[in-house]
């Protein structure tokens, strides 16, 4: 994607519709693109090194102990439970479709949390939302 485009992505996006356009630039120079190929694994399950990622385009299966317990898809972000806790991911996360997304170091998460509070909060939103129907299922 170039420049526009993914600006374009991001506007769009749940987690960063509070931005306006320099902060969606800053945005978009803080976390690079990157493409992953179906079948690959972008997190592993209790293996750090990960980091957090936004998905533009294509979907993720996520699979705790080799079960598919969710997929996400363009707008979805994960990798940052266990960022934020500073704990292994619980889950893989496996490119379902070649996927296009965001990423964000692992490191530079409560930063860049602490620059957004408009995209904290959405997170924070996302999460309790994640939260309220797995408690649901339970």
């Amino acid at each position: 994607m170039n420049q526009d485009q993914i600006l374009d992505a991001l506007a769009g996006l749940t987690l960063f519709s509070d931005l306006d356009r320099p902060a969606l630039l800053a945005v978009a120079h803080t976390m690079p693109e990157e493409s992953f190929p179906a079948g690959q694994r972008l997190l592993r399950q209790g293996f750090s090194g990960g980091g957090f990622f936004v998905i533009l385009e294509g979907e993720v299966a996520v699979r705790v102990d080799e079960a598919e317990v969710a997929t996400l898809r363009k707008g979805d972000f994960f990798g940052e439970i266990s960022l934020l806790l500073g704990e292994p991911p619980i889950a893989d996360v496996v490119a379902a479709s070649t996927v296009h997304a965001l990423q964000l170091a692992g490191p530079d998460l409560r930063a860049f949390l602490l620059a957004y509070p408009p995209v904290m909060y959405r997170m924070l939103q996302a999460v309790s939302r994640r939260l309220d129907r797995a408690n649901r299922r339970s």
